[in-house]
């Protein structure tokens, strides 16, 4: 019997990366905030359990709380930013679901404006983005850490 050895997990990587990671936006005590590297569009982030876990089933109550409490902080923060007219923000819980990554749960917040079908992911498979990942980077991880500090308070 042969084991398939399984990828490493992207989010798992992502949180033991340096503090200036990239797309590595904040990282909370149970859960941390991260950009999707394929965006649908500018702003597109998740929020995901420090904890490798597969579902809800699986959190904490203190995980659970966080990852609405930093749903919350990147609505606030896309906001500022953005000011996108509306956001998606959704889980996909399990492959058959839709799940890319379905090993470890997360929950997308994607920022949306009237008019923004981005028809060019269904019609050329390309997906269009007029700013570059770092920059968004750059753009809301102070907003993050400023929120973070005034919760604290």
């Amino acid at each position: 019997m042969s084991s398939v050895e399984q990828p490493p997990c992207v989010f798992c990587h992502a949180l033991e990366a340096e503090r200036e990671a990239p797309l590595l936006l904040f990282r909370g005590e149970s859960c941390f905030i991260v950009l999707n590297l394929y965006p649908y569009n500018n702003g597109h982030l998740m929020v995901v359990p420090n904890r490798h876990i597969a579902t809800l089933t699986e959190a904490t109550a203190d995980e659970l709380a966080e990852l609405m409490r930093l749903a919350r902080r990147a609505e606030i923060a896309l906001g500022e930013v953005y000011h996108p007219h509306g956001l998606n923000l959704g889980m996909n819980v399990g492959r058959p679901a839709g799940a890319g990554v379905a090993e470890h749960v997360h929950l997308h917040v994607v920022p949306r404006w009237t008019g923004d079908t981005n028809f060019m992911t269904t019609v050329g498979d390309v997906r269009v983005l007029p700013e570059a990942i770092a920059q968004t980077a750059d753009r809301l991880r102070p907003v993050f850490e400023r929120l973070a500090a005034a919760d604290r308070r």
